[in-house]
């Protein structure tokens, strides 16, 4: 005989968790966005807004904001991490900032022009050669003298300038310099040891008699130190006089299709490759 059949029970349905248990946001719970996830797609951090508007690194930015010198939309904020969109109203010293766009400009510097925003004494600054470079406002990264040529970086983004100018991360120039007289082999092999000057020791990272060239005037020096004119003055404390000075190497970029006294923008590969310095 068939057994009797057997009624089971229906299985309960499985108990739906909310996100209230699992501990995840109340806003995701409802379905809400995140900032993240917003759909205007541009939110990001105060500091990096401060930093973008050229006033300063991210890290000090940080500091200012903790100050309670920063107001968005006629309030202080404080709290680090505050997130701000292209609509938001920032201020800063009771001036509106604007987040321009980041640029980055390559000057093959020429002589007679110095390297300064504007001049007491009239000269020629190196902002007039890229004026018309962009819209914003650019800064140069660094200083070249007045009668040094060769590779200049202007940019508005603070945070980049600030790095490139940290002594800490050795930032890599190499120069050519051309001397009065030729450099004797003693002398080349005492600079390469490392030599004394008046505000204390340096040692270049390589010095060499530029190859194709005769009479040892002409010399290539690889450095990171951006103490004030100290290449010329590795030279002058050994009695050589530096006729001409060009800095053709800086943080990874070159002259390279750069006519004197003309500019480009950076590629964006160039960009990433500086802001992977560290």
């Amino acid at each position: 005989m068939p057994g009797k059949p057997q009624h089971r029970k229906p299985k309960p349905e499985p108990r739906k968790r909310s996100y209230r248990q699992t501990g995840k946001p109340e806003n995701l719970r409802r379905g809400k966005k995140t900032n993240s996830q917003s759909d205007s797609g541009d939110l990001i951090r105060l500091n990096k807004y401060l930093a973008d508007a050229g006033i300063c690194s991210r890290r000090e930015a940080d500091k200012l904001i903790e100050s309670g010198v920063v107001k968005i939309n006629g309030k202080t904020v404080t709290q680090l991490g505050t997130k701000v969109s292209r609509t938001d109203k920032v201020q800063y010293g009771g001036e509106t900032l604007k987040r321009e766009k980041l640029q980055y400009v390559l000057l093959n510097k020429p002589k007679d022009f110095i390297t300064t925003s504007d001049d007491p004494q009239n000269r020629r600054t190196v902002m007039i050669l890229v004026e018309k470079a962009c819209r914003e406002r650019i800064y140069p990264v660094g200083r070249l003298d007045r009668n040094t040529t060769g590779l200049l970086l202007f940019t508005n983004d603070g945070e980049m300038a600030k790095k490139l100018t940290h002594p800490k991360l050795r930032i890599k120039k190499i120069y050519h310099v051309v001397l009065d007289k030729a450099l004797a082999k003693k002398d080349i092999i005492d600079i390469a040891k490392g030599i004394h000057l008046d505000d204390g020791f340096i040692q270049p990272d390589k010095i060499s008699y530029v190859e194709g060239t005769s009479g040892k005037r002409e010399i290539g020096i690889e450095l990171h130190s951006g103490r004030n004119r100290i290449v010329r003055r590795i030279f002058e404390t050994l009695g050589y006089k530096v006729v001409k000075l060009d800095r053709v190497f800086f943080a990874g970029l070159t002259k390279k299709d750069i006519p004197r006294g003309k500019w480009r923008h950076l590629e964006l590969k160039e960009v990433n490759l500086l802001k992977r310095i560290s």
